[in-house]
């Protein structure tokens, strides 16, 4: 072959390994059957399979967020905080973060949508979840004749004042932190999740506000013996739950997820190197030790199936956390127990 010949079979062999490779980056097709790289995006009834809208010139690097704005400007009824799109009937619902480059193999992307009724701000759930039982709580902790009847004038144990304290700073902690701590409280959810969590707490409150408060409340069998320790214990993972969503949120803002979160120089944050969620690990422990400390059946009943419900979390978290991020896998480093789940 003459040598300009061969030059411009290796330039062409060169430019095609290229846009392969361009493609291959992407992780997508666009560039085979559209040279704008844009994507078309057909919303589909999940109902009837009829075409509800077609976006067309979305960006391959927008989110599923921005797909969600621009389906709002073209049928305004379906607003995003409503709107759950997915990829097939049954199949799960796409995240908001989610880029379309991501889910899309071709220039042609269906999706269907489906209104998932009325909303609620995350940061209206908190709020409720906290604010109601710390309300609820402070309502058996003044002995109402309306609760108690004539009995309520005798005499509080000195551990019926240390629990009121204690469920008190649980919750306004939380509700602290609400305000001005997490960064992640912008989103929504559905009604139904804010009765469901209300629920479980407010009625939780009810059931340990009352025993506790009761004015026949018999105190811990040992006496100051397991309160005390029950009381220092409980302050240390309220104050190491606070540093570790401190230490969460400023992880969040610096927008890297590719790492784990450290221990720096406070001591409260060095279990992040045994666990993956040690803000559950100083949860669980709050509850267990305020528990022991009153020795009441409601507390521990609540404890326990905050534990069930703080590990299935933590095991979810871990996945992902396993899944994204290129140093959280260390054979040491468990869910939430350390060496043991």
């Amino acid at each position: 072959m003459p040598p300009m010949q061969q030059n411009a079979a290796a330039n062409f062999h060169g430019n095609f390994q290229a846009v392969g490779n361009r493609v291959d980056l992407q992780g997508t097709l666009f560039r085979l059957g559209n040279k704008s790289g844009y994507i078309e995006v057909e919303i589909l009834n999940p109902q009837t399979g009829r075409t509800m809208c077609v976006i067309d010139k979305v960006h391959p690097s927008s989110t599923v967020l921005d797909l969600k704005n621009r389906f709002h400007k073209a049928c305004p009824a379906r607003h995003p905080c409503r709107t759950g799109l997915r990829m097939s009937v049954n199949g799960p619902f796409l995240r908001d973060q989610c880029d379309l480059r991501s889910v899309a193999t071709s220039p042609l992307l269906s999706v269907y949508s489906e209104d998932l009724g009325r909303q609620v701000g995350w940061n209206t759930v908190f709020l409720a979840q906290y604010v109601g039982p710390l309300l609820i709580y402070l309502v058996f902790y003044l002995r109402l004749s309306s609760v108690y009847d004539d009995a309520t004038q005798r005499r509080r144990h000195q551990v019926v004042d240390l629990a009121c304290f204690c469920h008190s700073l649980h919750y306004v902690k939380h509700l602290l932190e609400t305000l001005f701590v997490h960064s992640d409280s912008d989103g929504c959810t559905p009604l139904g999740g804010l009765l469901k969590v209300c629920a479980f707490y407010w009625g939780f409150t009810c059931w340990l506000g009352y025993y506790i408060n009761h004015p026949l409340y018999t105190p811990p069998y040992y006496s100051g013996k397991q309160v005390i320790p029950s009381l220092v214990c409980f302050l240390i993972c309220e104050c190491g739950n606070l540093c570790i969503n401190i230490s969460l949120a400023r992880h969040k803002q610096t927008r890297n997820e590719l790492t784990h979160p450290t221990s720096t120089s406070n001591p409260f944050t060095w279990l992040f190197t045994l666990v993956h969620c040690p803000q559950y690990t100083y949860e669980i422990g709050a509850w267990l030790a305020l528990s022991i400390m009153t020795q009441t059946v409601p507390v521990a009943v609540f404890a326990g199936l905050l534990t069930v419900q703080m590990l299935l979390w933590a095991r979810r978290r871990q996945g992902r956390y396993l899944r994204r991020v290129k140093n959280a896998r260390r054979f040491w480093r468990k869910a939430v127990i350390p060496f043991l789940f």
